[in-house]
């Protein structure tokens, strides 16, 4: 039997409306890998569409929860980081990459910041300066196109796109640092939706792409964030991750659309994890 392998995932916990790491923990630990959290914060909601939610920041915990498992000599297969609220976050978590990275292990970071063209209400312009910088240390990256913009400082392109524009994008990113990147957000028609993944070392480009479903649905990059890593983590190239984490995340919007499930509840993809098991060849 394989030995167990053990991701920290470092994101925000909302009470209600799946996100973060009320995604992150189910859908990696249905993929067989340990999964340790340091919470950044806890919400009583997500803050997509809700109002009046409860916020209480845990900045403060996150260097004592990193001295206490450095003491016990805790070792992580991989570190996947979310959503950061703020400049002090991003140092404390780029610290502890510097605690916690070995040779053998991989750190991925979702720089989560902006969608739809936007930076967040709650970050300053200069935010994607600091993520830009955490990026760097980054072994692959998960960024959305306008949070490419951002990192890139390059204006925002509503697309449609094309591949030498998405190329582009692809390999201006790694030049920061990581060295593969997955693109999401990513359509050559109105018809289709997917992400581009890139590997700087061999140089390969690979698209995915499902049919697109009308409407916007909270929680789907963190799901196809948690996908992609639990591909990877269970020996899939980054091609074939990609793709596995694109199924995934169409399929759970397809079922929460069915359903008619209030889209800021986010997304029903606890009715897809046998199908994702299925796309990693995980015997239940």
């Amino acid at each position: 039997m394989k030995n167990l392998k053990r991701v920290v995932a470092i994101h925000d916990i909302s009470g209600f409306g799946k996100c973060s790491l009320t995604v992150a923990l189910p859908i990696i630990s249905a993929a067989g890998i340990e999964v340790s959290v340091l919470p950044t914060a806890v919400l009583s909601t997500h803050t997509g569409g809700f109002t009046n939610f409860t916020y209480r920041d845990l900045t403060e915990d996150i260097q004592p929860i990193a001295e206490h498992w450095k003491s016990l000599e805790i070792k992580f297969d991989a570190i996947y980081t979310g959503f950061l609220g703020s400049f002090e976050q991003l140092d404390l978590v780029s610290h502890f990459f510097d605690m916690f990275k070995t040779k053998d292990n991989l750190i991925m970071v979702d720089p989560v910041m902006a969608d739809n063209g936007e930076l967040y209400k709650i970050f300053s312009p200069e935010f994607a300066v600091g993520m830009s910088r955490l990026c760097r240390k980054a072994d692959i990256i998960v960024p959305n196109i306008t949070e490419a913009a951002l990192l890139l400082d390059e204006p925002y392109n509503p697309g449609p796109y094309n591949e030498k524009y998405i190329s582009g994008l692809l390999k201006r990113l790694s030049a920061l640092g990581p060295k593969q990147v997955v693109l999401t957000g990513v359509f050559f028609n109105e018809k289709e939706l997917g992400a581009a993944a890139y590997d700087s070392e061999t140089g390969e480009i690979a698209y995915s792409f499902e049919n697109r479903i009308p409407g916007y649905y909270h929680g789907t990059g963190d799901v196809f964030g948690s996908a992609l890593l639990a591909a990877v983590m269970n020996g899939f190239q980054l091609s074939e991750a990609t793709g596995i984490a694109v199924r995934y995340t169409a399929s759970s919007i397809r079922k929460t659309a069915a359903a008619g499930t209030d889209i800021r509840f986010g997304v029903n993809f606890e009715q897809t994890i046998p199908e994702f098991l299925r796309d990693l060849k995980i015997q239940g």
